[in-house]
């Protein structure tokens, strides 16, 4: 049995943005038990050079809603990067949720050939739909998931591997 594009893509992204989502719902205990202002840990940053929590979401919400969108041959939802709580953040992935839900297999499937072609820093890349999956959206989107887990486990979130993992029950696996 072949892996299809739809597989490979969506149920991925929604799972993990599953996880990203539980994983800010951490953070809001967090500041809440240690009664620290939101706003410190949304405009953390690892590094200087680096970009804050804020906009590691909402970069992971880009990646995944823009592959979705130029695969399935759609225009690509715009938002406007303006979130500044956590509660924004999370209204923003359940967003993005509802908006890869709604592409269906027949929309995605197929698209392993098609050209995707995006302007970034000036420069044009031209992709084909695969490689751009593969080799260009996923490894972002994890990136930026793992930034945002980073900054919040380094400021004090407890956060283990299996709340950027999901749920064994999410991994289709059984634990013995």
């Amino acid at each position: 049995m072949s892996l299809t594009m739809y597989q490979a893509s969506i149920p991925v992204f929604v799972r993990m943005l599953g996880n990203l989502s539980n994983i800010l719902n951490k953070a809001i205990a967090h500041a809440e038990a240690t009664q620290i202002d939101q706003a410190i840990l949304i405009n953390t940053r690892l590094a200087a050079d680096m970009y804050p929590l804020s906009r590691q979401v909402q970069i992971a919400t880009d990646m995944v809603k823009g592959c979705a969108a130029r695969l399935a041959g759609i225009d690509v939802p715009s938002y406007e990067d303006n979130e500044s709580t956590f509660t924004e953040l999370q209204a923003r992935i359940a967003k993005t949720v509802v908006f890869l839900q709604s592409i269906s297999k027949e929309q995605i499937n197929g698209s392993e050939k098609r050209e995707i072609t995006l302007k970034i820093r000036g420069n044009e890349m031209v992709f084909l739909g695969q490689s751009y999956l593969f080799n260009f959206v996923i490894p972002n989107f994890y990136f930026h998931i793992t930034t945002t887990y980073a900054i919040l486990r380094h400021n004090g979130v407890e956060l283990g591997k299996m709340d950027y993992m999901g749920e064994p029950q999410t991994l289709d696996i059984k634990i013995l």
